[in-house]
């Protein structure tokens, strides 16, 4: 590598890094917590998230059956997203919004924007106010999951995320090149080869002194987990910064076409046209026609949902070409006046571009393999966390040593 580039690599790696730092740390630890995001939530929440079948052989009532509970407990409230999904022992939860301000159009602000419901009695259990710690312990880890993606910033922390995800992506390639040997080794006999010269970066020289200790740490350990950076990397853009990484995957490996969405209309209609259990039955019909026709087989539900601006439809399943442990994101929108099918989403198998996105995002979430693929996030998690604490290390012990070699006394 030219010297003159490698400096410059070395400028960029020292300060992006820097600017990166507190963010990855804060992203690697909070995301090592959430690799357990359930189990945690329901011991800190078991009043919620704990349900008891009154007999082994107890069904859930219908989930448009919860959701006028649910209505019943919130009057005025907009309903519009029904969980379909039950999971034994577990409570059908529901995200409800305030109603719209006439005069500004935004949802007003309401206690309880997710509910738990009981699915085999119907009793609203309770319910907070998402992310919102101001209202106790019960909000922990919603909050964490906040600070996790946005910064418990908003819009404006997401976008901010975003950005370093993207730059914490370009900076992999950048600290990989940094490891490879200064000149190229020639190979004629006698002279060592580029793969030895390259060896000594994935070693680590525990008894060379605490500066070479962390400095190994830092660049072996990138190389070590490269492939896992990039893909926390990668996929963070892709949660924070659509804008870019859905075209960049476009590019590179085409995507599903996605269909335009329903024009907003001018007067939002609070209800589906058709209703929602005709809005249920017509999900379930399209599905099954498009199942047929992609040639999958669908597992379950997993929500309906509906948009009062737009005037459509959401339907989720789960299907045999999912690969989440708990989500499906086989999906398909259509308009809830006419029944008419405005598009569909199959995870994988139809485009290089979102077979891989199905992928990275389920590693970021931990969402397969079960509970070994969540410890394995949990310490890589830290390790993330680490890898950019050792660089601030690195980059202090150095500033230390050139102030140092700056103030001696020039002869």
């Amino acid at each position: 590598m030219p010297q003159r580039l490698r400096a410059g690599l070395v400028w960029l790696h020292r300060y992006v890094g820097l600017v990166m730092a507190a963010f990855i740390v804060l992203a690697g630890l909070t995301g090592a917590v959430l690799a357990w995001y359930h189990a945690f939530d329901a011991a800190i929440n078991p009043q919620w998230l704990r349900v008891q079948p009154p007999s082994p052989s107890a069904h859930a009532l219908p989930a448009l059956l919860l959701r006028e509970r649910v209505l019943e407990r919130h009057p005025g409230a907009e309903v519009n997203f029904v969980p379909l999904r039950h999971t034994p022992g577990a409570p059908a939860v529901f995200f409800i919004a305030g109603p719209e301000d006439p005069v500004t159009g935004e949802h007003l602000p309401i206690e309880e924007d997710e509910v738990f419901v009981n699915p085999y009695t119907g009793e609203v259990l309770g319910g907070r106010r998402w992310g919102d710690i101001t209202q106790g312990w019960s909000n922990l880890m919603p909050f964490i999951y906040r600070l996790h993606y946005e910064v418990a910033l908003g819009a404006v922390g997401t976008t901010v995320f975003g950005v370093i995800a993207l730059l914490w992506t370009l900076d992999c390639f950048v600290g990989a090149a940094l490891t490879l040997p200064r000149s190229p080794a020639p190979s004629s006999p006698g002279k060592a080869s580029w793969w030895r010269c390259w060896r000594p970066a994935w070693r680590l020289r525990w008894n060379h002194g605490r500066y070479k200790r962390w400095f190994d740490l830092h660049r072996a350990g990138g190389l070590w987990l490269w492939a896992w950076m990039f893909v926390f990397a990668w996929s963070s853009v892709a949660f924070n910064l659509g804008s870019v990484y859905y075209p960049a995957m476009h590019a590179i490996a085409g995507t599903q076409e996605r269909p335009a969405a329903p024009a907003v209309k001018p007067v939002p209609r609070d209800e589906p046209a058709m209703g929602w259990d005709a809005g249920l039955a017509r999900g379930r019909e399209l599905m099954a026609s498009v199942a047929r026709d992609k040639g999958f087989v669908v597992l379950n539900e997993e929500r309906l949902s509906y948009s009062p601006h737009r005037g459509s439809f959401h339907y989720r399943v789960r299907s045999d070409r999912d690969i989440r442990d708990r989500r499906g994101i086989t999906t398909l929108d259509f308009d809830a006046a006419t029944g008419a099918l405005l598009g569909h989403y199959v995870p994988t198998g139809e485009s290089g571009g979102d077979t891989f996105t199905t992928w990275l995002l389920a590693l970021h979430m931990a969402d397969v393999w079960g509970q070994p693929f969540k410890v394995l996030v949990f310490l890589l998690g830290l390790a993330s966390a680490g890898l950019s604490g050792t660089g601030v290390y690195i980059w202090w012990k150095k500033r230390a040593g050139r102030r140092a070699a700056a103030a001696r006394p020039r002869d």
